[in-house]
């Protein structure tokens, strides 16, 4: 099993940017293909983007494509992060992160002016 922690949410003003990190331990994180979902209030919790174990091989939903850059540290900090630029008040969402059927807590973002 592997246990996962997100940090990095916050308040953004459109147009900012947010770097989302995500450390996981337990289980190798080299071996997990790693996912990033976000739930806005209301909604049901959509996919974001993905990075396979190698980090080699990334995926994004089209609403965030081109804005948004998922990348991983297998060696030194077993660490995921999603790099949100150009954001819009429609990314405001509980960000989770999941590896291997785990979930994160979550963290917030809120873009508003």
């Amino acid at each position: 099993q592997v246990q996962l922690i997100e940090s990095g949410g916050g308040l953004v003003q459109p147009g900012g940017s947010l770097v989302l990190s995500c450390a996981g331990s337990g289980r190798p994180f080299s071996s997990n293909d790693m996912g990033w979902f976000r739930q806005a209030p209301g909604k049901e919790r959509e996919f974001v983007a993905s990075i396979r174990r190698g980090g080699a091989v990334t995926f994004y939903a089209d609403s965030v494509k081109g804005r948004f850059t998922i990348s991983r540290d297998n060696v030194a900090k077993n660490t995921v992060y999603l790099q949100m630029n150009s954001l819009k008040p429609e990314d405001t969402a509980v960000y989770y992160c999941n590896a291997a059927g785990s979930w994160g807590q979550g963290t917030q973002v809120t873009v508003s002016s």
